[in-house]
């Protein structure tokens, strides 16, 4: 996500933070890219004004020129900056407490994931705790109301329908919605809306009538990021229209540029709440400025990679599993849990872009998915006992294993040999402490 952009402020981060002292002109300089590389990234020309004759007036101040260390302070001043753009702080959403029901609208255009953006909020507000009811109000695009059928279904939230065949009318739809939620006790509605391909009057007029009738907690445009400022004026234009109270970015995962990003708080005065950051149900975060910025300067997010590693990883398990390295203990069955933990946190492409140091340094196309994928193959091929044992893989089995996995053996003996050089640089690690450190410390933590 954000790569090109990322790429070009890495280059002039690189350029200015190792020296010892800089100049009104290599300031000047930096700047000057800076500027490049946003209107690169498609981010609003009013926006990029005003985040040039910012930086340049804070990097050129004396606490900049004269500081100890010129260069990072120089960095701080970018990044600062960026968070400013971003939004400042996390923006929650303002919902009522569990006694009576919320309202979030979901609003925007066709195309946008609008329907799997309302299934991915309901799965997330059920993870804090409520009890969301989602509500088909979509009866313009074909099978709309049956897809979020299906990803109710999935995420085992129920939602409130009627035929799109015997009714035309979304506002009563949504109405007798309403009435369900209340009366059911459910503490949040969340109301899919119809979209267009791009905006009119029609369309305007019945999300407006939506809007008086659901008088919602929450108005949120879903935009869809990989279109840049299009997904900014489309924005602008709702809240003037309808009224908005935030925004949720879909297919941020896939967004090189942007430029969505960095103007839509400037442009509409509101913030962005929530990233899409991937296909499945759960790839929906919170979105935090300063993390974002932090990523954009090719610094990492460790909260957000450390968050992402709690929700798959239980204290007691972690802990199992270190004993189990500092022994050599570590089986092949560990190792296949590790991965399908692994492959809950997202990704692997936007778990890099949160490790510090990482950005610029390991190629994400070195990462081979698809081995890893082999990998879990061969082992849930094995035995339980061949599992956590893997001394006892003879020729035989081996040559069984691939067959029943679909590989080669070579792909088998791959896999052993390395497995054993993990067990030894696991034990390595977990048992010396300076090692782990200097470990850290290379990953720029």
């Amino acid at each position: 996500m954000l790569e090109k952009i990322s790429d070009k402020f890495n280059d002039v981060v690189r350029q200015v933070s190792g020296k010892n002292k800089i100049s009104e002109k290599n300031v000047q300089d930096a700047v000057e890219e800076i500027k490049l590389a946003l209107l690169e990234a498609d981010v609003n020309l009013r926006v990029v004004r005003r985040f040039v004759n910012r930086t340049l007036e804070d990097a050129k101040g004396e606490q900049v020129l004269k500081a100890v260390n010129p260069g990072q302070q120089f960095v701080k001043v970018v990044n600062d900056r960026l968070v400013e753009l971003l939004g400042d702080t996390r923006q929650e959403l303002e919902l009522k407490g569990p006694d009576t029901t919320s309202v979030i609208l979901m609003m925007g255009l066709q195309g946008s994931g609008k329907t799997t953006t309302a299934a991915k909020l309901a799965k997330l507000l059920q993870k804090e705790g409520r009890n969301p009811l989602l509500i088909a109000g979509d009866l313009v695009r074909p099978a709309a109301v049956e897809q979020l059928k299906i990803l109710g279904d999935q995420i085992q939230v129920p939602v409130y329908a009627e035929d799109p065949r015997e009714v035309s009318d979304p506002v009563q739809v949504v109405k007798n919605g309403l009435k369900l939620a209340k009366k059911q006790l459910y503490d949040t509605a969340i109301i899919d809306t119809t979209g267009r391909l791009h905006l009119d009057e029609i369309m305007m007029q019945q999300i407006s009538d939506i809007y008086r009738a659901a008088d919602p907690d929450e108005a949120l445009y879903v935009a869809d990021a990989m279109t840049g400022q299009h997904a900014v004026t489309i924005a602008k234009e709702f809240h003037e229209k309808v009224g908005i109270d935030g925004v949720i970015l879909t297919k941020f995962d896939s967004d090189t540029r942007g430029g969505a990003a960095l103007s839509l708080r400037t442009v509409t005065g509101k913030p962005i709440k929530f990233i899409g950051v991937g296909e499945r149900i759960e790839d929906l975060d919170p979105f935090y400025p300063e993390r974002i910025a932090s990523r954009i300067l090719g610094m990492g997010d460790v909260v957000s990679l450390v968050e992402k590693a709690q929700e798959g990883v239980d204290q007691q398990d972690a802990e199992r599993m270190q004993k189990k390295m500092a022994s050599a203990a570590f089986t092949l069955e560990d190792y296949l849990e590790q991965l399908q933990k692994m492959n809950t946190m997202g990704p692997l492409s936007s778990l890099i872009d949160m490790i510090p140091g990482a950005k610029g340094n390991v190629n994400e196309d070195d990462i081979d998915t698809e081995e890893i994928k082999r990998e879990q193959a061969i082992i849930q091929s094995m035995t339980r006992s061949e599992r956590n044992n893997h001394r006892i893989l003879g020729p035989s089995r081996r040559k069984r294993i691939a067959k029943g996995s679909g590989t080669a053996v070579y792909d088998v003996n791959r896999l052993v040999k390395k497995f054993e050089k993990m067990r030894l640089m696991m034990k390595k690690v977990a048992k010396n402490k300076k090692y782990q450190s200097d470990m850290l410390k290379q990953m720029g933590m």
